[in-house]
């Protein structure tokens, strides 16, 4: 049950790069829960899912000599999921479907994925503390990098580049 929790359903196995699959399974799931059931399901999921790996990932790491095995993706699905709240609750808002702003979940996506790959700041900070917790906090650290900086794109799409391009 924890490798199931801690691999979010086995996708943590994919092979390579498991925590890009782990990423792109979360994003895929966060469309259906937004559009086949409700937005606000979104931030609820994340709070579950950390909740969840926070509990789980000391488990299946404990007497390991590696704390942080690539095959735990829970981690990117918290940090996915918390970076796609910064799109998805403004378009819920405004009455616009995710699947319509296409944009509003590969940004999120692609700045979470840079964040993660690259640890700067506060996301390398926690990656270095080298134990269980660490594993979750960088990761939230990242989605939450990347959803400010997909608030700061949208930003600056809507106010410079929409009006340039369509007059």
């Amino acid at each position: 049950m924890i490798r199931f929790i801690t691999t979010f359903g086995y996708a943590g196995l994919i092979r390579p790069a498991p925590g890009t699959w782990g990423s792109l399974v979360a994003v895929i799931l966060a469309i259906v829960i937004v559009e086949g059931l409700h937005p606000l399901l979104l931030p609820l999921g994340v709070v579950l899912v950390t909740l969840l790996g926070f509990w789980a990932v000391p488990r299946a790491v404990a007497g390991q000599a590696d704390k942080d095995p690539s095959e735990i993706v829970i981690d990117e699905v918290a940090g996915q999921w918390l970076a796609m709240c910064f799109t998805v609750l403004p378009l819920w808002r405004h009455g616009v479907s995710l699947l319509e702003a296409w944009p509003g979940f590969v940004v999120p996506f692609l700045l979470f994925r840079l964040f993660d790959i690259t640890k700067p700041w506060l996301v390398g900070r926690a990656d270095r503390r080298g134990d269980a917790a660490g594993v979750m906090l960088d990761d939230l650290w990242a989605g939450l990098f990347a959803g400010i900086g997909s608030v700061i794109l949208a930003g600056l799409y809507h106010a410079v580049l929409e009006p340039f391009l369509y007059g």
